[in-house]
């Protein structure tokens, strides 16, 4: 079953304007080169509640699952 990129990115547009923007900028720069492993990590991290995603992002919190890591650290340069 193949992901949907086009839904993934529309689930990345956010409420919280500071994750919007970070989103903004991950979309741009390494989207595209998410492989469909990564891809799916994603639409499960997309799952969380802005400001849970959003205290990951910042540091704040961390990143407790392991398959999550790296696109947090991702989402971090952006």
């Amino acid at each position: 079953m193949s992901i949907n990129r086009g839904r993934v990115r529309w689930h990345c547009r956010r409420a919280l304007l500071e994750l919007d923007i970070v989103f903004e900028r991950f979309l741009a720069r390494d989207f595209d080169r998410l492989g469909d492993d990564q891809l799916a990590d994603l639409v499960d991290l997309l799952q969380l509640e802005d400001y849970d995603l959003w205290a990951m992002v910042n540091g704040s919190k961390p990143c407790e699952v392991e398959r999550w890591k790296g696109l947090v650290a991702l989402l971090r340069q952006a």
